[in-house]
């Protein structure tokens, strides 16, 4: 059963959604959606299990791909450009499949219908470790995560799912659930010959980045014959923050048609 999913609408015009990737939120892609809105109608997505989204203990691409189909229901949108990064673009590929008809085109973001490693879940089991009853400062979450996730701007990311309400703080993530079902998160459910899509379609990957890789284009092709290929030069996963005016003039031109 599809589940109503937070989310932020902006803009008017052809209407665009925005899916984002594993431990984020809607509110990450708002810098790239504000752009947008100036010539689109732009909602920007919680996927389940992530920000201000319903919980629950189903986290695969059917259910989620679903979840979406029903914000176009929800908001009286008949066909949409859907654009997804890594997860979120795993969800979108699969949304493109399963309803042709409500994907006016198709973005998708340095991810590829492939089976990759589970390494994130060492973030979830970060933020599960600590003891959030325990804590009075974000400073002193930040401080525990470090030893197992070094890099600053990883905690900072993660970081924007803490919240305090009442004076106690929580993570605005279902962390049991993205931990227990990581496997199929990072990897993708077999694919059946059918799948794929027909229409426009564009990957866009970061050059630094490794989740497209050139022996997966030949698949690619033959699932969306229609996709052409972008790389963002200096960029790896997070394109759309390490080079956002590269991404948005990529991302652009592909909704201009």
């Amino acid at each position: 059963m599809a589940l109503k999913l937070a989310v932020t609408e902006q803009g008017g015009g052809p209407p665009v959604v925005i899916l984002h990737g594993l431990y984020g939120s809607g509110r990450n892609w708002a810098t790239i959606g504000q752009h947008l809105a100036a010539t689109h109608r732009v909602l920007l997505a919680d996927l389940r299990n992530h920000g201000g989204s319903p919980w629950d203990e189903a986290m695969d691409y059917p259910s989620m791909a679903e979840d979406v189909r029903q914000v176009l229901d929800d908001h009286g949108i008949d066909r949409a450009a859907v654009i997804g990064h890594s997860m979120g673009g795993k969800v979108a590929m699969w949304l493109a499949s399963d309803h042709p008809d409500r994907v006016e085109r198709l973005g998708v973001i340095d991810v590829a219908p492939l089976i990759y490693p589970p390494t994130l879940r060492a973030y979830a089991e970060a933020m599960l470790a600590i003891d959030l009853g325990q804590v009075t400062r974000r400073g002193d979450v930040d401080r525990q995560l470090a030893p197992q996730i070094p890099e600053a701007p990883i905690r900072a990311f993660l970081l924007q799912n803490l919240v305090s309400e009442d004076g106690k703080f929580r993570w605005r993530l279902n962390l049991r659930v993205l931990s227990r079902d990581l496997d199929e998160i990072a990897g993708y459910p077999p694919l059946s010959p059918s799948f794929g899509y027909a229409g426009p379609t564009r990957f866009i990957r970061g050059a630094l980045s490794s989740y497209v890789p050139p022996d997966a284009w030949p698949d690619i092709r033959s699932r969306f014959p229609a996709a052409d290929l972008v790389s963002i030069a200096g960029a790896g996963h997070w394109l759309h923050a390490e080079k956002p005016a590269e991404f948005l003039a990529a991302l652009q031109e592909f909704l201009a048609g």
